[in-house]
């Protein structure tokens, strides 16, 4: 169990076993989840990817990708259509 002390600004400095279980580094932001009567300390780049990955549950189903080799055929097929606009008149 790591404590600490609320200093006379309510600034908290987060145990380093904290940061690292969070990966957390200086500059990066928390958030404070309420749970009931608790309050959660969260790494706000993790809860926004974990939110991103819910909204985006079941929509490579939707696209028809089922395997990895569906992502690389799209990337392909998305970089010829790319190529083939910037150098339409190339030739």
């Amino acid at each position: 169990m790591d404590m600490a002390r609320i200093s006379s600004k309510g600034q908290v400095t987060i145990p380093v076993d904290i940061r690292r279980k969070l990966g957390l580094k200086e500059g990066d932001k928390v958030v404070f989840l309420e749970k009931g009567s608790d309050v959660i300390l969260v790494n706000s780049n993790r809860l926004a990817f974990a939110e991103f990955q819910k909204e985006m549950m079941g929509e490579a189903e939707k696209a028809g990708v089922g395997s990895e080799q569906d992502v690389v055929d799209l990337v392909r097929e998305a970089r010829r259509k790319l190529w083939g606009e910037r150098h339409e008149g190339d030739v």
